[in-house]
């Protein structure tokens, strides 16, 4: 009886508390939304799956958590507190990525700088509230809508946010379709959301392989912390424009860019264990990641307004919400609300060029905050 009431005491059923329930139902939630709703799948399917593996209670010291030394987790989660994975994730978006677009079209690029605003007012106001400059630096660019950039920024300056800076990050994320709509529509007129693209330039193969060169120079020199992300990114583009390495690049964005999400969204989520995640700091956390959500679509939309004030031809105000870097999701929804105004209204590849200038310019704020916060 002593041996049978030993091991029910070392069971997770014993063991566990209301906190690990509640994100059990997180977690749950996350899995339901990625498989019935396919909200961002592939980072809501291994984020939600890895906050049930985290949360289910264990007997400590046996080396299973992710917070305990030589456990499988804990080295897993060294590519994150790393930045390793990170950095694998920008090799593989910048051998999907197309820049023919932004080429084509350059002053697009203005779009996704100006995106970044909600980055600054956030990092302003999360200092406000009380949170030390490392940490509100990594709340802050949750409003780059970029969650390898936001897991990168945040294990270099505050790696106790890491899971709910992340889990926030990748939430907002995932619910662009619910959150970025209603700011389209409020900031816009009908007419403006009619308003068609004209057809961009031709742009040459000789453009596309000289582009990730300069692009590595101007922003790297400009923010050398933002080499190990913008390093990998720029040298995956240019794999897949040379056309030299394509089996390379291939790789890079199949297998490479896979196996990292896959153990990025696991290890991200085994981390918010409710003991550690569940803190007034991660509720701050959310709604700070909400408002600066909000603020850098808002941002793109009213800069596109005022530039449309000294253009000729004018641009259509909802590519603004595609300047915040959620590749290729907020970009996509760019395209279905300008569709359901007019069917013929094709967004997607203007829309494209300010989400590829948003990832740019996302990496480029968290190598300045690193710097300015190290």
């Amino acid at each position: 009886m002593e041996l049978l009431l030993q091991f029910l005491s070392n069971t997770g059923f014993y063991l566990a508390d209301y906190r690990n329930f509640v994100m059990l139902a997180i977690g749950s939630l996350f899995v339901y939304l990625a498989i019935a709703k396919k909200y961002e799948p592939l980072l809501l399917l291994p984020i939600g799956f890895g906050v049930l593996i985290g949360n289910i209670p264990f007997f400590k010291g046996f080396g299973l958590g992710i917070y305990e030394p030589n456990s499988v987790l804990h080295y897993l989660y060294f590519g994150v507190t790393t930045g390793v994975y990170p950095s694998i994730v920008f090799l593989g978006l910048g051998a999907m990525t197309d820049f023919s677009s932004l080429l084509a079209r350059p002053k697009l690029m203005l779009l996704g700088a100006a995106a970044q605003t909600g980055i600054w007012v956030t990092l302003l106001s999360a200092m406000a509230l009380g949170f030390m400059p490392k940490e509100a630096a990594s709340i802050a660019i949750i409003g780059g809508a970029d969650g390898p950039t936001s897991i990168f920024l945040t294990a270099k300056l505050a790696p106790h946010l890491i899971g709910p800076i992340a889990i926030a990050a990748y939430s907002y994320m995932a619910l662009i379709p619910i959150i970025q709509p209603p700011i389209m529509r409020l900031l816009t007129t009908r007419q403006e959301r009619r308003i068609h693209m004209s057809e961009p330039r031709e742009v040459s193969k000789k453009e596309l392989m000289v582009f990730p060169v300069i692009g590595l120079f101007l922003c790297c020199f400009l923010a050398p912390a933002s080499i190990p992300l913008l390093g990998t990114f720029f040298f995956g583009n240019i794999m897949k424009e040379s056309g030299v390495v394509d089996r390379l690049a291939n790789t890079a964005r199949s297998a490479v860019i896979d196996t990292a999400t896959i153990f990025l969204g696991l290890t991200v989520g085994a981390s918010t264990q409710g003991d550690v995640f569940l803190t007034p700091k991660s509720v701050s956390i959310f709604l700070l990641g909400a408002v600066a959500f909000s603020i850098a679509t808002a941002s793109g939309i009213i800069f596109a307004k005022i530039m449309n004030l000294f253009m000729k031809e004018k641009i259509n105000p909802l590519l603004g919400a595609a300047g915040v870097s959620a590749v290729p999701g907020s970009a996509r929804e760019v395209h279905l609300v300008g569709l359901k105004e007019d069917p013929t209204n094709f967004l997607l590849m203007h829309a494209m060029a300010c989400n590829s200038s948003g990832v740019i310019g996302s990496a480029i704020c968290a190598g300045i905050l690193w710097s300015f916060m190290m």
